[in-house]
């Protein structure tokens, strides 16, 4: 399971990150690679992004822009599913899908996740901009105000997080700079083939762990206004559904 943000704006329906998409299922050595053998995803179409905007009573058709934290396979099998939308991703990570370098690199990167030819936006977030603490950020105001685009490199080579001002709170989706929530909040540990994968496939790992640190920090600090999510871990992802659910009561 991938977690999707769908956001409303005047410019249309945004996505981050597009999870597993319809054609998954029937194409998965294309699309997933080697990696469907251990990772082991759950290819259920009523899971998609196109389905889940249709229950919640939007129209797909109506998603112009979809914002990615990494081209992961899991995190860009629907993309198929929006073809006609612009795909924003760091220069970094754009390069890296287009150019792979390494076995890792040309595993997790497939032909088949583009061969609807996507229309890529890059984005170079500037050194000299921060958000929170963290280097390199860029607004996405070409999309709407208040979508920052965060670099955050290290489980692949132009990863990057997405925080969201959603009013009375920002939402930062982290992506797979970390996988569980043990690794920043200190509650528990993250399981040890949970750890063994998500240094196997690290870029680089030095930047994984400095990204942990810089994490935990943001956590301790506990801030009001910020909710944290990242892409897999389904105890935050009940968190921030209860945090919503008592600021609407």
């Amino acid at each position: 399971m991938c977690h999707v943000l769908l956001l409303e704006t005047d410019a249309g329906l945004v996505l981050v990150d597009s999870g597993l998409g319809l054609r998954d299922p029937h194409d998965r050595a294309n699309r997933f690679g080697p990696a469907r053998f251990y990772v082991r995803p759950a290819y259920d179409p009523e899971e998609s992004a196109c389905r889940q905007i249709t229950r919640l009573g939007f129209d797909p058709k109506d998603v112009r822009h979809i914002v990615l934290t990494h081209f992961d396979a899991d995190h860009v099998g629907g993309l198929a599913d929006f073809p006609w939308a612009r795909i924003h991703l760091t220069a970094a990570e754009a390069f890296a899908a287009l150019h792979p370098r390494g076995l890792t690199e040309k595993q997790r990167y497939l032909p088949g996740e583009r061969d609807h030819h996507p229309v890529l936006v890059e984005h170079t977030p500037s050194a000299s901009e921060a958000w929170r603490g963290f280097p390199g950020a860029k607004e996405l105001t070409g999309i709407a105000a208040g979508i920052i685009l965060i670099n955050l490199p290290g489980h692949s080579r132009g990863h990057a997080a997405v925080a969201v001002d959603a009013g009375e709170r920002w939402i930062l989706h982290a992506g797979d700079s970390f996988y569980h929530h043990g690794q920043i909040d200190g509650t528990t540990k993250a399981p040890k083939g949970l750890r063994a994968m998500e240094r196997l496939i690290a870029h680089d790992w030095a930047k994984v762990k400095a990204n942990h640190q810089r994490l935990t920090e943001l956590w301790a600090t506990a801030e009001p206004d910020l909710v944290l999510v990242n892409a897999h871990d389904p105890h935050l992802l009940r968190e921030a559904q209860r945090r919503n659910r008592e600021e609407h009561s």
